[in-house]
C-alpha cells in the first residue's frame, strides 16, 4: 500500500487527484473520477456517500490505513479523494493489489 500511496503524491502533484467528500462524489457522479482512495478514519456518513456513489458508477474503491491518505498527499485530514486521470487511476490500483 505504500508503493500506491507514494504515487498517489506524485498524482497530486500532477493535478490529477480531487479531494474533499463532496468534490469526489460529484467527480464520481460526473464520471471524471477512474477510482478512489477512502482513508479508515472517515466518517460513517461519507464513507456511505462515497461506497454508494462508487457501487452505482462501478468506480473502483480503495480503502486506506487511518491518516494515511492525508499524510500522501500532503492535506492531513482529508479522508476521500478521486483520481480523474486514468493511468494513474490503473497504476495507483495495480501497486494496491500487490500489497494485498
Amino acid at each position: 500500500m505504500k508503493r500506491a500511496l507514494n504515487m498517489l503524491g506524485l498524482c497530486m502533484r500532477a493535478g490529477k487527484l480531487v479531494t474533499g467528500e463532496k468534490a469526489s462524489v460529484q467527480a464520481v457522479r460526473a464520471g471524471s473520477a477512474h477510482a478512489v482512495i477512502l482513508d479508515a478514519g472517515a466518517a460513517k456518513n461519507a464513507e456511505k456517500a462515497v461506497t454508494d456513489a462508487c457501487a452505482w458508477r462501478e468506480v473502483p474503491l480503495i480503502r486506506a490505513p487511518e491518516g494515511a491518505l492525508g499524510a500522501a498527499i500532503g492535506k492531513p485530514g482529508r479522508m476521500v479523494a478521486a483520481i480523474t486521470d486514468e493511468a494513474f487511476a490503473n497504476r495507483i490500483l495495480e501497486l494496491a493489489k500487490e500489497s494485498d
